[in-house]
């Protein structure tokens, strides 16, 4: 490899490059950030927990970790912050992990569910299972399922590995304020339990969701994940796997399909990049084979997305073109005669 000396010794040309692009994608980046802050008034914090309408609702941050390539971070990327929903994926990776996949998607089902997040709607019309195991009933099912097989401390154990966090803990006033104000997630785990779907003691699955919803983080441990769930469930650094490269995929179809609640489908049109919310401000967002992708921006839509996140999100996908369907040949001039140049070409 050839060498440039520099003013601190020398570096390769490969990592010269390498940090230019960086300093244009931090520019992008940047410009996002400053467009994105404008959509913060037309949102709010969650206040259903009280613990969470504590929040500052001006803050917003993000870190991008590339497969290879240098680290991005920017904004209030460094806030702790609890998870919550976001730590469905973490809950649905272990339990493919320990229990196996056959197993999870006989008490879940893999599709939308069109309705809120804590939506009862489903369960009480019929005897399905809950559609997906990124919507309340779907990961209080996986937490039925995995909480004789793991504990608490098992799994936070996990959720640090997996973030490449050692500082995640416990939010203990979140935690407290969450099982004071459970009614609804209490009404889906019971009734999941009289379909025979829970089977372990439903308030022991109540106190061990709502702990893993309520650990703290940064948009840099989500970032970790993101990149570990894009190299397939393999640390880029270090060359661990953490999951199996099935997992790895489900987890990011799942996003993709189901991680933004009834927003899902928009988001997946507009922004096109696999991604889970939570209603604490976090994104969990996957370029595949590209980068790992952390938000936070407590600000949330109608839909509990994060509303400066998902604005962010969109101007990044377009600008550095993350979009799963994004094509490099689209010329948008050619596509807007497609119709009429087939009208006029085709006899009738």
């Amino acid at each position: 490899m050839d060498n440039v000396s520099g003013g601190n010794g020398s570096y390769t040309i490969e990592r010269h490059y390498r940090l230019q692009e960086a300093e244009k994608t931090k520019d992008i980046i940047m410009r996002a950030i400053e467009k994105a802050r404008k959509e913060i008034p037309n949102g709010h914090v969650a206040t259903y927990i009280p613990e969470l309408g504590k929040m500052n609702p001006d803050q917003l941050g993000i870190c991008l970790f590339p497969l290879a390539g240098e680290n991005i971070c920017l904004g209030d990327y460094d806030v702790r912050f609890t998870i919550q929903s976001v730590s469905k994926v973490i809950m649905l990776i272990a339990a493919m992990e320990v229990c196996g996949t056959e197993k999870v998607f006989e008490i879940v089902g893999s599709e939308p569910s069109g309705e809120a997040f804590n939506s009862l709607v489903e369960l009480d019309l019929n005897d399905s299972r809950p559609y997906n195991p990124l919507i309340n009933s779907g990961a209080l099912a996986v937490c039925g399922l995995l909480l004789p097989e793991v504990s608490y401390h098992d799994m936070l154990r996990f959720t640090r590995a997996i973030c490449s966090d050692d500082e995640i803990t416990l939010n203990e006033a979140v935690f407290e304020s969450e099982m004071k104000t459970c009614s609804r997630n209490r009404s889906i785990a019971y009734l999941l339990e009289s379909k025979g779907i829970i089977t372990t003691d439903v308030e022991d699955v109540l106190k061990f969701y709502s702990r893993l919803c309520s650990l703290n983080c940064t948009a840099a441990s989500l970032a970790n994940l993101g990149q570990k769930l894009a190299n397939d469930g393999v640390d880029a650094d270090t060359g661990k796997r953490f999951m199996s490269s099935k997992s790895a995929r489900i987890a990011k179809t799942l996003m993709l399909t189901c991680g933004m609640y009834d927003g899902s489908g928009t988001f997946a049109i507009e922004v096109g990049i696999p991604t889970k919310s939570g209603v604490g401000g976090g994104l969990l967002s996957v370029s595949d084979k590209r980068a790992g992708i952390g938000v936070f921006g407590p600000a949330l839509d109608e839909q509990g997305n994060s509303i400066a996140g998902v604005s962010l999100l969109k101007e990044i996908s377009n600008e550095l073109r993350l979009n799963l369907f994004y094509d490099p040949e689209w010329n948008k001039e050619s596509e807007d005669r497609i119709f009429s140049d087939i009208v006029k070409d085709t006899v009738l």
